[in-house]
């Protein structure tokens, strides 16, 4: 069974690693050294032990620390200078040990913004932050995943009543920003299926948005998929630095001392069961 670990998410870093079996992959580095080295350290994951980093694309909040990787391959969407950079491409499928990526094309204001689709031949993964939309010609090929990472930025309202200027509201908001409650529950609603067993709200702005406000509008929307959904649903909300993992180390998943999670029964009448909201 696939493996994984949110180690850090939002604008201030971002960080994903997948394991299944001795295959070891990162995608994105961004955060400080120390904290990111620390999350692997927790995972009992050695820099060495990691078979790949897989990038989403440039910015510095999911790169920031390249430079503590460069002893391995690295795939990315753009070439990164002094790294030797194995190029992705938009459906373009490439393979690092056991699991195979299949990158889709994003629509964000870096170049070449690439989200992933992991699979080991058991289980479907799904990653992808930092994208104004999602083209609906991926739709079909993001559906029925066991795992689903999508970003669930801003609350409309309380990113256009922030005393961010102008042009970076409407920056964020637009086709090139990141997806707003609404839309990343849009695509939700699409993809969801009887195989999914958990989402990850992912990127979740700390000035426009709230964990609580994510996982309201993602459940509401899933609702009408109670008799379609699988049984025990998890739908969690990263914060910018905790750990959301499955597997690794634990049996149990693992949402983190500050995690907001919501658990949706397929055959209760009452999708939210439960939200934890310890601080």
């Amino acid at each position: 069974m696939m493996e994984f670990a949110l180690l850090a998410s939002g604008s201030k870093g971002n960080s994903f690693v997948i394991v299944d079996g001795t295959t070891k992959v990162m995608i994105d580095c961004g955060t400080t050294k120390k904290y990111l080295l620390g999350q692997l350290n927790d995972l009992n994951i050695q820099v060495e032990d990691l078979d790949a980093l897989v990038i989403t694309h440039d910015h510095s909040d999911h790169v920031s620390q390249i430079k503590h990787f460069k002893s391995l391959p690295i795939y990315a969407p753009v070439i990164m200078d002094d790294y030797d950079t194995f190029m992705v491409r938009p459906g373009v499928c490439f393979t690092i040990e056991t699991l195979r990526f299949t990158p889709i094309a994003l629509s964000h204001d870096a170049m070449n913004t690439t989200g992933y689709i992991v699979e080991n031949g058991v289980e479907k993964l799904v990653y992808i932050t930092d994208t104004g939309y999602i083209n609906e010609k991926y739709i079909d090929m993001l559906k029925d995943a066991d795992y689903i990472v999508l970003e669930s930025n801003h609350d409309v309202e309380m990113l256009m009543a922030t005393n961010r200027p102008q042009f970076t509201k409407q920056r964020i908001y637009s086709d090139t920003g990141h997806l707003c409650n609404e839309d990343c529950a849009s695509v939700l609603d699409k993809i969801v299926s009887e195989n999914t067993k958990m989402i990850i709200l992912a990127h979740i702005s700390e000035q426009a948005n709230t964990r609580n406000k994510a996982l309201q509008v993602t459940v509401d929307m899933l609702k009408h998929h109670e008799g379609d959904m699988h049984a025990g649903l998890i739908v969690c909300a990263a914060g910018q630095h905790e750990m959301i993992r499955k597997g690794i180390k634990d049996e149990e998943i693992d949402a983190g001392s500050v995690s907001d999670t919501i658990h949706l029964e397929s055959h209760s009448n009452d999708s939210l069961l439960s939200t934890n909201t310890e601080k």
